[in-house]
């Protein structure tokens, strides 16, 4: 045990490491992690189940900073519980191209580092999926899986409005393994939090299933009793602690001046006084070291007992824990899609490619018990509930389906929670149109290059009587525009299975799947051996002859393309059709087959119902299109794509007038 005095001096080690760091950057934000060391420091030395030696170990406790402007706060933690890649140099080189000590945390290039944060609220969101993780696994494998997750969260974390979401969500599950620790310091980079809110957040928390309680951030005795009484609680708890922005900086501290900027030589030199450090910058003295390195070695005998108890567990129960965790597919998965497919193949039917998806996802399900499905309140329309998920309740965690709610983005960031944890494959559905409220938390999954699949259903203008406010128009190329991310909009039953296909087995890219709501006739009626969804974009029907025409299309309107295609070839202008399920993974192929998919003739018309941004980098600048250039209109959807030109007619003109133009 340390005393006060100690516990104070461990503190200012992360002081010091922050200033220095800042300082040497020329660029960071000092103020976050000098008021947080006590917390930090009472919670990494006496409570947090981690073992430096092992960070990856699947029962450790997780550390959140969702308050990722103040990585420093992190950096410090990981470099002085003895962490091999944070050493002193890395934190020298804080905020330097090709350093481990980025501005804001970065999962997958920072070792120790559970999540990418620095867009405020989306790390509490993880948390929330993180927390939710555990409850699930642990009632599946009871003996492996009993850890807490710890979010130090900001101002303005709890002013972002996924923070209502995500703790709508966690307080609904009682998820009572989750502790948010709140930076209560009342200062935002405009200055005191009173010029903008007044929320009390205590009894916002309390009104959604949390325990509250308020401590002083700089009592360390205050702060241990609070994370103690959270232990064996049947609720998610907030603690506010109440700290002091910039904590020893002599004239900047308790200000915004703490906040996002260096605090420079003079007010360092008075902190370092104020603190009583009297050492040079980035010197930590030896007794604090060492006991900073036997904080990190604190979790070593947990790990080893979990180690004697994972021993015990059936080998073949262990062996597909494992697979889980390395998010492999199992064997037998292959054949079980194969045989799907062949089904469809002996017997086609005309579908929604979202009920296409609710069959393909059985069978997905079926094979991958580590799926966890779910909806936001669009169950019955997004058929992401199939007959082999039961639902997950508060304090029932055994299912596999989650009724979100109307909450997108909160879904979506705990989603990304879901699989960050591990061993877990999270699929969560609603509208298109909505996918803008997840945006944000799509973003960060494809950059921190985590598999999570989104349903998002009704996809187009087929949406019909819900009219403009429903029919998505710009969001598939918003959702191309991201780098890493997998949006497929299949034609029918079979790249619906294929798109499935490939989204399971994507470890390091998220993918979207954008399903039709009116039924769509299958046009893949032969099985060619290889999933051609996967090349993102393939010919499936040839010109008679040398090619005047090639039409590229994706989802509902590759049919309308293969109906156009008929009746050119009759007018004599031989037409072959592109379906193009997946422009990202076409883009990603090698160039010799883009040239070849293209083709060489002289007329190319995209062809998608929806605006026309991206396509160029098939049809060329040049290109006839045939989609949207505004939004849409309420009616009967065949109506709908009459009024907007999104026709075979319309498709079969083009194609005339600029063959008869000389392309």
């Amino acid at each position: 045990m340390t005393d006060a005095t100690t516990t104070r001096r461990m503190a200012n080690a992360i002081r010091a490491l922050a200033m220095d760091a800042v300082e040497k950057a020329n660029s960071g934000h000092p103020g976050m992690p000098m008021g947080m060391a006590d917390v930090a420091t009472v919670l990494w030395t006496k409570v947090l189940k981690y073992d430096a030696a092992d960070p990856h170990w699947i029962d450790r406790d997780r550390f959140i900073l969702s308050a990722g402007h103040g990585s420093m706060l992190l950096y410090a933690l990981l470099h002085l519980t003895g962490s091999k890649e944070m050493t002193i140099d890395e934190l020298k080189r804080f905020r330097q191209v090709g350093s481990k000590t980025p501005g804001h945390p970065e999962r997958g290039h920072t070792e120790s580092v559970e999540t990418t944060t620095g867009p405020l609220g989306a790390g509490i969101s993880n948390a929330v999926g993180l927390a939710l993780a555990e409850r699930i696994l642990a009632a599946e494998y009871p003996t492996l899986f009993d850890h807490r997750t710890f979010a130090l969260c900001s101002d303005g974390d709890l002013m972002e409005g996924i923070s209502q979401e995500a703790i709508a969500i966690a307080g609904h599950y009682r998820l009572n393994k989750l502790v948010f620790l709140w930076d209560d310091n009342s200062i935002s980079i405009d200055g005191d939090t009173s010029l903008s809110d007044s929320v009390d957040q205590i009894a916002r928390f309390e009104a959604c299933g949390w325990n509250g309680v308020r401590v002083d951030g700089h009592d360390a005795d205050a702060i241990e009793a609070a994370l103690r009484a959270t232990e064996g609680s049947d609720k998610p708890t907030l603690i506010a602690c109440k700290t002091i922005i910039g904590f020893g900086a002599p004239k900047k501290a308790g200000t915004e001046k703490a906040h996002g900027s260096p605090l420079g030589a003079e007010e360092i030199e008075g902190a370092r006084k104020a603190l009583g450090w009297d050492y040079p910058p980035f010197e930590i003295p030896d007794d604090l070291r060492a006991l900073w390195l036997e904080a990190g070695r604190r979790g070593a005998a947990q790990r080893e007992a979990w180690e004697k108890r994972r021993a015990a567990v059936d080998p073949a129960t262990l062996a597909d824990l494992e697979r889980r965790l390395r998010a492999d597919l199992p064997e037998g998965f292959a054949a079980a899609m194969a045989e799907h497919k062949a089904k469809l193949f002996a017997e086609p039917k005309e579908m929604a490619t979202r009920k296409a998806g609710e069959a393909a996802l059985t069978v997905v399900k079926g094979q991958l018990p580590e799926l966890i499905s779910g909806s936001a309140d669009l169950t019955p329309s997004n058929n992401t509930l199939t007959k082999n998920m039961t639902v997950i309740r508060p304090g029932e965690y055994g299912g596999s389906f989650m009724h979100w709610g109307i909450r997108e983005h909160g879904m979506a960031g705990a989603s990304n929670g879901l699989a960050i944890h591990g061993g877990l494959l999270p699929v969560d559905s609603t509208f298109l149109v909505f996918s803008d409220y997840c945006r944000p938390a799509i973003r960060l999954a494809a950059l921190m290059k985590i598999r999570v699949v989104h349903v998002f259903t009704h996809d187009s203008i087929g949406v019909g009587e819900d009219g403009p406010t429903h029919q998505p128009v710009e969001h598939l190329a918003a959702l191309r525009a991201i780098p890493n991310l997998n949006v497929f909009r299949p034609c029918d039953a079979i790249e619906t299975a294929e798109a499935w296909e490939v989204a399971v087995a994507s470890k390091t890219r998220p993918s979207i799947l954008a399903l039709t709501r009116q039924n769509l006739p299958q046009l893949r009626l032969k099985d060619v051996g290889e999933n051609l969804t996967a090349k993102g974009a393939y010919e499936l029907a040839p010109a008679n002859g040398v090619a005047a025409v090639s039409l590229f299309a994706s989802g509902s309107e590759v049919s309308l393309a293969m109906e156009a295609r008929e009746r050119l070839e009759a007018e004599g202008l031989p037409t072959r059709v592109v379906s193009v399920p997946c422009m990202d993974l076409f883009l990603d192929q090698p160039g010799a087959y883009r040239a070849e998919v293209i083709g060489t003739a002289p007329v190319k018309i995209g062809i998608e119902a929806a605006i026309r941004q991206g396509w160029d980098a098939i049809i060329g600048s040049d290109g006839g299109f045939v989609g949207m250039n505004g939004f849409g209109e309420s009616g009967p959807y065949k109506e709908v794509y009459r009024v907007f030109g999104i026709t075979t007619d319309a498709i079969v003109s083009l194609a005339k007038e600029k063959q008869a133009n000389g392309a």
